[in-house]
């Protein structure tokens, strides 16, 4: 923040500095730009690899579902998630897009079996539905991290540790519990969790922008921004979609 801060501090005063200024508005409005271009063709690629798991093999999304090959799919999102600073920030253009292209068909083929269940028994208005809250909680929220003035690092280091307790929260329930109640809670914190970690990431990723940011450097940045990103509006969403499908069958 500070180094962000002292480029903008640096361009008060005279005519050529200020146009330094309006140099860095256009170069990091392009770059964010450029990182939610990535972020939702990521969630459209999703969307296009759930769809066709659903359509053409469902089998598979059945095996997914009732065996513990779902558990795999978590270690690999898992996976993808911590080594993808080096996959994608290393330099390599091409190794970047592997990384952030198999971690949204990862996601689209570990949530299928969730949206089949949806949609196969009539209740396929509340994917689109959950879809909607969890756009409008991930604009509003990373609006927030690019405007603040505030420092978020603090809040952003918090936030990670909670996610860890929520997480074996999640697999506790999940294997030994099974209550539908305790989802619920768990569901509920994940989403206002995720929704402060939007924020922080949005701040991060606009620190993260260097005027003159060129090739595989620049391009690896908007990626990796991506890669965040999407993978805090894909964890809402499904949250989200768990907690008014545990509503709706009340």
């Amino acid at each position: 923040m500070a180094d962000y801060d002292n480029r903008y501090a640096q361009a008060a005063g005279t005519g050529v500095d200020a146009g330094a200024r309006e140099g860095i508005d256009a170069g990091l409005r392009s770059f964010m730009l450029g990182v939610y271009n990535y972020m939702g063709l990521g969630v459209a690629f999703t969307a296009l690899v759930s769809l066709g798991m659903m359509t053409f093999a469902p089998g598979a999304v059945y095996t997914i579902a009732t065996t513990p090959l779902k558990w795999l799919i978590f270690a690999g999102i898992l996976g993808l998630g911590w080594f993808s600073p080096k996959l994608i920030l290393g330099g390599n253009k091409a190794m970047a897009q592997m990384a952030f292209w198999g971690y949204a068909a990862l996601w689209g083929i570990g949530i299928s079996p969730m949206l089949l269940s949806f949609f196969g028994s009539g209740n396929g208005g509340l994917v689109f539905k959950a879809l909607a809250i969890a756009a409008v909680m991930f604009g509003g929220t990373s609006l927030y991290g690019y405007t603040t003035k505030k420092n978020l690092s603090g809040m952003g280091q918090f936030l990670v540790m909670a996610t860890i307790g929520l997480l074996v929260a999640m697999v506790v329930n999940a294997i030994f519990i099974q209550s539908g109640m305790m989802g619920f809670i768990v569901s509920a914190l994940v989403v206002l969790v995720f929704a402060g970690i939007t924020a922080w990431e949005t701040q991060e990723i606009k620190q993260m922008y260097v005027a003159g940011d060129e090739g595989a450097q620049g391009s690896g940045k908007a990626i990796f921004g991506a890669f965040m990103l999407y993978g805090s509006f894909v964890t809402m969403f499904i949250h989200i979609l768990s907690m008014l499908g545990f509503m709706s069958s009340d």
